[in-house]
């Protein structure tokens, strides 16, 4: 069955001849929204490790890169993802030096930088596009929601205009942006879903991450979740939610991941996270029972 939405996959054959793999790297950054310089505690829905529970951050960055390959088929080619916390949060110099060691193999194709809006300006984006004659490089933005109450609710720590900024630099110098949005945040409706993706497809963004709100242990949400006051929304509606944002997103966009991932020990609730097939082929079964495909209802003209 063709997947109703444009995939990671067919972009990257088109682009690279190939799907490529990916090695997710623990660069060894923190995050100014823990350390006191814009918050404290992080976003309600990290944990205490970032994004990367699975990873061994005690191996420096070429050692974890070359510890994959040495596992993997020789004509393989790779992301190497920056994913734990901001990775764009330190000087220059320190910079240039762990995206250095990460491109320690020439069957790196992609350097691919997780970090947030108000960690980006002019000298990070003239150091990332010095790499594009050696790779592709993109950068992931975690904007959640454009729904200024929800985020700071979420304590994401800064505005959409702070987002907004970000990307137009970004793009001022060629650097394709991906964005992470959550379905399923405390008090929000399909109304401000739909607000979200209306946001997104306003900025000149090339990539999408989408996936549901899930509980993690040691999190705040952890704790709101316990005291009842937060409580996960279902497959069900999930897969109703996800419908809506992919038949209303610019039909240009990639589909970098419509789920999420948790390390089951690591995952309080909701239980169905980590039916990831089940959860795509309910996505895809829908979507070609009824007709529709990514941007199927996008119009260009629509307000916010």
């Amino acid at each position: 069955m063709k997947k109703p939405y444009h995939t990671l996959s067919d972009h990257l054959r088109a682009t690279q001849g190939q799907k490529l793999r990916k090695i997710c790297i623990d660069g060894g950054f923190t995050c100014p929204n823990r350390d006191g310089t814009c918050g404290v505690g992080g976003c309600v829905f990290c944990g205490e490790r970032g994004a990367g529970e699975q990873l061994d951050p005690s191996l420096d960055i070429r050692r974890q890169v070359q510890a994959r390959l040495e596992k993997s088929d020789p004509n393989d080619k790779w992301i190497a993802y920056f994913q734990n916390f901001t990775n764009t949060y330190a000087p220059v110099e320190v910079l240039r030096s762990r995206y250095d060691a990460a491109l320690c193999d020439d069957r790196i194709r992609i350097l691919d930088i997780g970090t947030r809006p108000d960690c980006i300006n002019e000298e990070i984006v003239k150091l990332l596009a010095s790499y594009q004659n050696r790779c592709t490089v993109w950068v992931e933005l975690g904007l959640q929601t454009a729904n200024e109450q929800t985020a700071t609710l979420l304590n994401r720590g800064y505005d959409n205009a702070c987002f907004t900024r970000a990307v137009e630099l970004l793009h001022a110098y060629g650097i394709p942006v991906i964005v992470h949005m959550i379905i399923g945040l405390p008090g929000e409706t399909r109304e401000d879903l739909l607000h979200t993706v209306d946001f997104i497809n306003r900025h000149p963004i090339e990539g999408v991450k989408i996936h549901s709100l899930f509980v993690m242990e040691n999190t705040v949400l952890a704790q709101w979740y316990a005291q009842g006051s937060f409580v996960p929304i279902s497959m069900q509606q999930y897969v109703e939610w996800a419908m809506d944002v992919l038949t209303h997103l610019r039909p240009d966009l990639i589909i970098h991941r419509l789920h999420g991932n948790c390390l089951r020990k690591l995952l309080v609730a909701p239980d169905w996270i980590i039916r990831r097939d089940a959860i795509l082929y309910a996505i895809h079964c829908r979507m070609h029972g009824n007709g529709w495909w990514q941007g199927c209802f996008y119009r260009k003209d629509c307000s916010m």
